[in-house]
Formats: C-alpha cells, sequence, structure tokens
C-alpha cells in the first residue's frame, strides 16, 4: 500500500508517517519544509517520496495531484493547516484567506480527485484532520472553527454517500482535541484533562480510518465532550467557548 500525507512534516502528519512505516506501507511526504522532511526520510525504512509543496496556492494543490495520480496511492490523508488567534475585526485577512486555501481548499481539492480515483477501481482510504473545533463555534479562534467545521461535515456528508452506494472507498474525519478538552473542564468543573500526546492520536487515527469509522475522536473524555454539545444551547455553547479562548489568547499574548 501506499500513502499520500500533507503536512508531514511536524506534528501529527509526521507521527502517521511513522506509524505507517511500521506497518510497511510506502509514503508520498508533502510539506512546505523540504529540510524536515528530508530529516524525517532518512529515519523511515519503507519507501518514501517528499515533495516540497505549499498547499496555500490553488494551483500548487493541482500541480500536487498531477504529479502523484499515477503512484498508485491508495490513502490519502489531508492533515495540513493551520489556526490563528485574534478577534474577527482585528485578525489579518490575508492570513485568514490563506488559512481558508490551506485548511479547506486544499483538502476538498484533493478529497475530490482521490475520491474520484478510489471510486473507479473501488478501493481507498481517505483521512481528513477536522478537530473537535469542528463541532461548534469558536470566538477568538473563529476561522479555525470554520474551516473545522466544514472539514468534518463535508467528510460526514460524502461518508454517507459512500455508505448508500455501497462502495468499497472509505472516508474518515479526525477530530481530536485539544479545544474541547478545555471545553469540558470549564462547563463541568470536575475534568483535569491534558491534551492526547502526537504519537497517541495519530497511531489511533490510522487504526480507526481501517475499521472504516466515520469520526475518529482520541480519548473518552473528548468523546464525552463533543456528545454533551448535544444538550448545550448555542448561547452557552458560544459563551463557553468564548471563555476557553479568551483565556489562551491572554496566555499567547
Amino acid at each position: 500500500m501506499k500513502a499520500l500525507i500533507t503536512g508531514a512534516s511536524s506534528g501529527i502528519g509526521r507521527d502517521m508517517a511513522r506509524y505507517l512505516d511500521t506497518l510497511n506501507i510506502d509514503l508520498i511526504l508533502v510539506a512546505r519544509r523540504k529540510d524536515r522532511l528530508e530529516e524525517l526520510k532518512k529515519e523511515l525504512k519503507s519507501n518514501v517520496k517528499i515533495i516540497e509543496m505549499d498547499l496555500s496556492s490553488e494551483d500548487n494543490v493541482f500541480k500536487l495531484y498531477e504529479k502523484v495520480k499515477n503512484d498508485n496511492i491508495d490513502i490519502l490523508i489531508n492533515n495540513a493547516g493551520f489556526g490563528l488567534f485574534g478577534d474577527f475585526k482585528d485578525t489579518d485577512l490575508d492570513t485568514e484567506l490563506k488559512m481558508i486555501n490551506v485548511n479547506v481548499k486544499a483538502p476538498h481539492i484533493l478529497t475530490k480527485l482521490f475520491l474520484q480515483d478510489f471510486i473507479k477501481k473501488d478501493n481507498g482510504y481517505i483521512l481528513n484532520v477536522a478537530s473537535s473545533a469542528g463541532f461548534m463555534a469558536g470566538p477568538h479562534l473563529n476561522t479555525y472553527y470554520a474551516t473545522k467545521n466544514y472539514i468534518a461535515k463535508l467528510t460526514m456528508a460524502i461518508n454517507e454517500e459512500l455508505r448508500v452506494a455501497k462502495s468499497n472507498v472509505s472516508i474518515s474525519a479526525l477530530c481530536p482535541g485539544p479545544i474541547n478538552t478545555e471545553f469540558t473542564k470549564v462547563a463541568h468543573g470536575t475534568f483535569s484533562l491534558k491534551g492526547a500526546s502526537s504519537e497517541y492520536v495519530a497511531k489511533y487515527a490510522i487504526d480507526k480510518m481501517f475499521q472504516r469509522k466515520m469520526l475518529i475522536i482520541p480519548t473518552l473524555k473528548i468523546k464525552l465532550g463533543i456528545f454533551g454539545l448535544r444538550f448545550i444551547p448555542y448561547r452557552l455553547q458560544l459563551i463557553i467557548a468564548n471563555h476557553i479562548q479568551h483565556r489562551k489568547t491572554r496566555k499567547n499574548s
């Protein structure tokens, strides 16, 4: 098997590459930082191809697909993404548009193109990295939350289309913390939660992807937090999210 991972130079993307390597899956690793990719390639045993690419450019996303479309890819992992703290009236518009390109347009394009290929051969896995933020609105981290809502809901809708079609192609959304970890602590006042490690989330996500889970939510506490949102009015959700993000903004200012 062969997997393509965007945002593979650090964090969850890097640790997904490491875990897939232990499963003897060949890799195509994509990121902006070529030096990081080269370092990662040296430690992996599988066949690894690295591609330096900035996915904030729509043209580059299509160029990436053209580079790899004949490489017999079985797994697409859309992991590239970033966030931006601040009130919407103050945050930089160019940075937000770049975020939308990386967090939304790039995975949208790659998902569509590879999904079409996978459907033709009736096999393949797509893993879109969303967030527990994809189930809420996020004051002070507003655009990021919105992009993760887009990815989570798009993935769910495609998953249902594939189910109805009885397709062997699988699509999943990874929705880890940390946002809803702190949300649970603030809302209920009884949990003392720390974010799960990148290594744990990466392994958990890959394992659940192969089990064809639609929503992949690491840790029971995060699952409970997301489940609890069903019983909390939107306005109260916003008040809680505002409190959490305001505290983070103060810490990072």
